[in-house]
């Protein structure tokens, strides 16, 4: 059977005991995705006030060049492409595990409550733990990164108690996500409300979602926390892929569904949590980078690795678009693709009221 295409697109194969199905849409999609993003990141640090020839950028990159280059490159403009393309690469793949356990391609960070979560946690700590914060002795300890992780993980757990009853359905968590982020949302207003002038500024920069003011010493905390987290998502992939049947088919292939969907759930949230304390909630990478992978892998759930490689594109460019669409205005990657996203999610919608219907 070795070298047979018995489904179009899928070759089987065989070596002695071992068999597996190769699917060259599932490699060269990624591939492809990446020297879209590589042009990104070299266009990013490339572009700017002080424009530098992508051949000098080549050469700071490899520690050549003259100084003053070298220091743009790798010392203002490099540490916040990677940034971008991290937390990118994290929402994306937050995204696909969340799109496979609730089988509806609207479930995402955004829509589910789980980026305001965060975001509740981490302008709770800049509002309330600020000088001037009514307990702001206590939280003053606890930073950002760790509130927003908090933040997100509660928002999950309640989004998965309430919707995991009689089975997990993907309407049912949609609907319950949709409720509590609508119940997060009036908690930041409210957030902002109380804060002083000052940190009201710090809070609304940081809910925008930008990559303004990224730099080695914030970029190290989140490279490591998703040099972890990423792996630990393609080491679940073979467990995620058997969720898109239903549970018997499952639990036939060998998967322990709650402890799955425990350990994806906990893996998406931390994904989620720790790019929104890196550059805030930059909407809607997580919705639709997934379903750009789904449709051009033609796979049965959303691919985790083509789905990080297509959000961390996404994100770069977003970002080099508002550096420098805009003359002197740089406007924040989250409204970037919050612009570009808007529409995706109407598609999204109407395809699934669709859906319904027929």
């Amino acid at each position: 059977m070795a070298g047979k295409t018995l489904v179009p697109g899928r070759t089987p194969l065989r070596a002695g005991p071992v068999s597996a199905v190769w699917r060259p849409r599932t490699l060269l999609v990624p591939l492809l995705a990446l020297g879209l993003l590589f042009l990104a990141v070299v266009v990013d640090c490339a572009r700017g006030d002080v424009p530098i020839p992508v051949g000098d950028v080549a050469k700071a990159l490899l520690g050549g060049g003259d100084e003053a280059g070298r220091m743009v490159v790798t010392e203002l403009r490099l540490p916040r492409a990677l940034t971008g393309l991290l937390v990118g690469a994290a929402l994306a793949m937050a995204g696909a595990i969340l799109q496979g356990l609730a089988r509806n391609p609207l479930a995402s960070p955004d829509v589910l409550g789980i980026t305001a979560g965060s975001g509740v946690g981490a302008v709770g700590v800049i509002v309330l733990g600020g000088a001037n914060g009514a307990v702001g002795g206590t939280l003053a300890g606890v930073g950002v990164p760790v509130a927003a992780t908090a933040g997100g993980l509660l928002a999950a757990a309640v989004v998965y108690l309430l919707a995991v009853r009689r089975g997990l359905s993907g309407y049912r968590v949609l609907l319950v996500g949709v409720g509590v982020n609508a119940f997060l949302t009036s908690a930041l207003s409210w957030l902002l409300l109380k804060a002083d002038i000052v940190d009201a500024g710090r809070a609304l920069r940081w809910l925008n979602g930008s990559l303004n003011g990224a730099n080695w010493d914030t970029l190290k905390p989140t490279m490591w926390a998703l040099l972890v987290l990423m792996p630990l998502a393609l080491l679940l992939s073979f467990p995620f892929g058997a969720l898109v049947f239903d549970e018997d088919t499952a639990r036939g292939l060998g998967v322990r569904m709650t402890a799955t969907r425990a350990a994806l759930l906990f893996t998406a949230v931390l994904l989620t949590a720790a790019a929104t304390a890196a550059a805030g909630p930059i909407a809607f990478v997580a919705l639709a980078s997934p379903q750009l992978a789904l449709r051009l892998s033609r796979t049965g759930a959303p691919p985790l690795l083509a789905s990080a490689v297509i959000g961390a594109t996404v994100t770069v460019w977003a970002d080099v678009l508002g550096r420098t669409a805009f003359g002197s205005v740089e406007l924040p990657v989250g409204i970037l693709t919050a612009a570009l996203g808007a529409p995706y999610l109407l598609y999204l919608l109407i395809r699934s009221g669709r859906a319904r219907t027929s």
